[in-house]
């Protein structure tokens, strides 16, 4: 807060004089970020194009006072220009889900098959409050299983209409879409309406949390009958879509079962030939999109610490070397490709200082245009933070990039309290991304610098980077995380008596471990929803395929080594002798990939060894913080609690 004097009528004159001739010195960059107005970006989705050339997006702006969001939607031509808002897009955009003569329609809706509540086996005692289970798969997520299967339907459609539909599923004890996170993405329809491809994975209760592996299945519109399109695959098989001619399909394959952050390959399939366009390229990839040639796929993926586009050509008759171009460049991430308009792209683009916004890019001459302009007024209106990219060598002789987020005013000749950040997965890319809770520009603002290392177990960096960390958790990993913060600490302008740890999930898991072997380095701690006891982690995670890979197994095979190592020598409730440093922990009710039990052990520990330590507990959130009321309280304890140990 800022105390003014009194001033004489000719300062007055002059000052005013001064804000009237020079403005912008006055109105420009004269804010930071802060949590509430964090709060206040609109959240952005393309929708698609029109036939006529626009581009139809949406904004969700968060409602923090009554926690709540409001939805608009806007329309702006592919060339650029002011958006115009709308009030509806019905009839604006083809719907996907309807096959290309207006016959048939594809949907998606919720079949009891199990009685597993109390009122379904004993009818009598309708108001008890009890569930039965038999075998595992009884929660996922954030949702206990209720005995009720996601399933495809197949809706008729008259004069426009479609009917309740028929279930091609009917029967099978199995989800399309998938859980957690599937969506409508998981079924389509072939143009033509002879086909409906569906992702499902086909087993149920414990054979289905230990296994990856998802199938594409097609039913036949005419004959009802049903064929596994990928049964030769063992690991997932997602993101079904028909080129625009209607007949080649491609979609997204892993090959081994149980490994979820495998190699994600673009699979082609067309009469009858296989053929995976990407299997000779070092990467991964995230999302693709057909170009409407359909001669060649765009997609993005993961490269040297950001997002980019690429480009590979539709190989035929098995040709498995078809050649990946990159076509993008730049401190951003593209998260998406939506639409190819030939001599151009559209795409959502975001980085570390921006939240997502929908560009064109063209192919021509690289040039961007930005399309969507949900936050410009306030990014226009703050000081943005300096981000630059560091290659640091690792204790095994690798370069390392790594990420550093520096305060919006900073000056080199002061002294500044740091933060190491430790990314979650541990398979998740450290890119460019804009976190509305792991937010580095709000870090930087708040007055830290931010060191974000992409350690061992990223993906964009080669597929043998990336696999490192299986099994190795608290090995070179660790050794990657202290290197990033040594190298940021030999800088003047690190002050080494206030350096912190922060992450969450697997990151929360690194700071648990890291405070047993820091050696005094740091002093503070941040752990959200991090893994602290393998053993009750691997007995209470709901997806075992997860822990039977990267931690190796279960503890109870004594001869099994890569898992007693983990459990043994990676364990971070076997440091908790070494623990002297204050903690703050953030625990989801809900979270069920990282349960309670983790937080709650590991602040039972802190309360009893004496370490100044807090418990913020969030019921209703799962592994997540997506409540806007309870996102402001997760900041405002985020900043209370360096406050108290940093500053």
């Amino acid at each position: 807060m800022y105390k003014f004097k009194k001033v004489n009528t000719m300062k007055k004159i002059l000052f005013l004089f001064l804000v009237l001739v020079f403005p912008f010195a006055t109105l420009h960059a004269q804010d930071i970020m802060t949590s509430e107005l964090l709060w206040k970006l609109g959240r952005v989705g393309a929708l698609g194009v029109t036939e006529s050339g626009n581009l139809i997006y949406s904004v969700s702006y968060p409602d923090v006072e009554n926690n709540t969001s409001n939805r608009k939607y806007f329309s702006v031509s592919v060339d650029g220009g002011d958006p115009q808002e709308i009030e509806t897009i019905e009839g604006l955009l083809t719907d996907p889900k309807l096959s290309a003569d207006g016959r048939w329609k594809v949907s998606h809706n919720s079949v009891k098959m199990d009685k597993v509540l109390g009122k379904d086996l004993y009818p009598s005692m309708s108001e008890s409050n009890v569930r039965i289970y038999e075998s595992l798969h009884y929660r996922h997520w954030d949702t206990w299983m209720d005995g009720s299967y996601n399933h495809v339907f197949l809706q008729k459609v008259n004069n426009g209409v479609p009917d309740e539909g028929v279930d091609i599923m009917e029967g099978q004890r199995y989800f399309t879409p998938t859980m957690p996170f599937g969506g409508e993405e998981d079924y389509i329809i072939r143009p033509d309406g002879k086909y409906v491809i569906y992702v499902t994975k086909q087993l149920a209760g414990t054979d289905y949390v230990q296994s990856t592996n998802t199938d594409l299945f097609q039913y036949n519109i005419e004959t009802k009958e049903t064929i596994n399109l990928t049964d030769d695959n063992e690991g997932y098989d997602t993101s079904p879509a028909y080129a625009p001619d209607g007949e080649t399909l491609a979609y997204l394959s892993m090959q081994r079962d149980g490994y979820e952050s495998d190699k994600n390959d673009i699979i082609v399939l067309k009469n009858g030939v296989i053929t995976n366009l990407t299997a000779q390229w070092d990467g991964t990839v995230n999302g693709f999109t057909w170009a409407k040639s359909a001669d060649k796929i765009y997609f993005s993926a993961p490269v040297d610490g950001t997002v980019q586009v690429f480009v590979v050509n539709v190989a035929e008759h098995g040709n498995k070397n078809a050649e990946v171009i990159q076509l993008t460049a730049g401190m951003f991430d593209v998260t998406s490709v939506v639409a190819d308009l030939g001599e151009k792209l559209i795409v959502t683009r975001r980085d570390m200082n921006h939240a997502t916004e929908i560009y064109s890019v063209s192919l021509v001459d690289k040039a961007w245009t930005q399309l969507s302009n949900a936050n410009n007024e306030i990014y226009d209106s703050i000081d943005l933070s300096k981000i630059e990219k560091r290659m640091m060598t690792t204790t095994d002789g690798k370069e390392m990039l790594t990420w550093v987020i520096y305060p919006p005013d900073f000056d080199p000749e002061s002294k500044y309290p740091t933060l190491l950040y430790a990314q979650g997965g541990p398979q998740g890319a450290l890119s460019q991304f804009y976190s509305f809770r792991w937010n580095f520009q709000l870090m930087a603002a708040n007055g830290y610098i931010v060191v974000a290392p992409n350690r061992r177990g990223m993906p964009g960096h080669g597929v043998e980077w990336n696999e490192e960390i299986s099994k190795d958790w608290g090995g070179q990993v660790m050794d990657d995380y202290l290197t990033a913060i040594d190298e940021m600490a030999k800088e003047s302008f690190v002050d080494n008596d206030r350096l912190g740890a922060v992450g969450a999930s697997y990151g929360g898991y690194s700071v648990f471990y890291l405070a047993g072997i820091h050696q005094n380095r740091f002093k503070s701690f941040i752990s959200h929803d991090g893994v602290f006891d393998l053993r009750s982690m691997y007995g209470t995670t709901e997806e075992l395929f997860f822990v039977n890979w990267d931690i190796g197994g279960a503890y109870w095979e004594k001869d099994n080594k890569a898992a007693q190592k983990s459990y043994d020598e990676f364990n971070p409730v076997n440091l908790v002798n070494s623990w002297n440093t204050p903690m703050l922990i953030y625990q989801g009710g809900l979270d069920y990939r990282v349960p309670i039990g983790q937080s709650l052990a590991a602040f039972q520990a802190l309360q009893i060894k004496g370490i100044k330590s807090r418990l913020v507990y969030f019921p209703e959130e799962n592994h997540w913080v997506l409540n806007g009321q309870n996102a402001q309280i997760w900041h405002t304890e985020f900043y209370k609690w360096l406050d108290e140990t940093l500053k």
